[in-house]
């Protein structure tokens, strides 16, 4: 893929964002919660798995992957650059403790989108300096999945957004409830998890929050 990487995020934007999490997904399986997802709204879809192989991996990003595709939605792979790479994704998101963006870049070449997790303004300059395309700012609230990351709140999301010229998307106790302050914030979209995942209907559950995300705000988003 050989593309202008920041046209492209631009035309995209604002992004409601679900990331993976086949552990919340009530019975259901991951790919058709992801498939109910993307039927309501959702236009980012992030495949995060901490305990399968490799091999596993491949074969679900790369279904999860085509299903994206289908609906017009980026796909992006959490922390591993190897599978990214193996199913030609659009994205990788990688966090504090993954390979930096400079050496992801040189694996995956110059069309693919990077995203860097930055729970600070310090993080989230850093991540711009060394090639990231777009910041995942968090924990915005206090959440189970990121116990040990203290709360930014909305105005540290904020602060984060006035830092950096790229995209900024607030994760971490995120909900239909609570997105229209995330985009107040001058935020460029909501990533959830347990508020899609979770739902006994994720794609009403999509819709819902897809509809405060494209809402105009005084604060928009980039």
């Amino acid at each position: 893929m050989n593309i202008d990487r920041k046209a492209f995020l631009a035309a995209s934007l604002p992004w409601t964002y679900l990331v993976t999490d086949r552990g919340l997904c009530r019975g259901r399986t991951l790919l058709s919660t992801v498939e109910s997802a993307l039927r309501g709204g959702v236009n980012v879809v992030q495949y995060r798995e901490k305990e399968a192989g490799t091999r596993w991996m491949v074969e679900e990003a790369g279904a999860m992957a085509e299903i994206c595709r289908r609906y017009g939605a980026l796909f992006v792979v959490n922390d591993r650059v190897d599978v990214a790479l193996a199913v030609r994704a659009q994205a990788v998101h990688l966090g504090q403790e993954d390979p930096p963006p400079e050496l992801a870049r040189k694996i995956l070449g110059p069309g693919v989108i990077i995203g860097v997790s930055a729970s600070s303004v310090t993080e989230a300059l850093e991540a711009e300096s060394r090639g990231a395309d777009y910041i995942g700012a968090g924990a915005v609230f206090a959440t189970p999945t990121k116990v040990e990351a203290p709360a930014l709140g909305i105005a540290g999301l904020a602060q984060i957004c006035r830092s950096v010229s790229l995209p900024v998307v607030g994760i971490g106790g995120l909900h239909a409830g609570n997105a229209d302050a995330v985009m107040a914030s001058g935020a460029s979209g909501v990533t959830v998890v347990s508020a899609i995942v979770a739902a006994g209907d994720p794609e009403g559950a999509a819709r819902e929050l897809a509809e405060k995300v494209n809402r105009p705000t005084a604060g928009g988003g980039r």
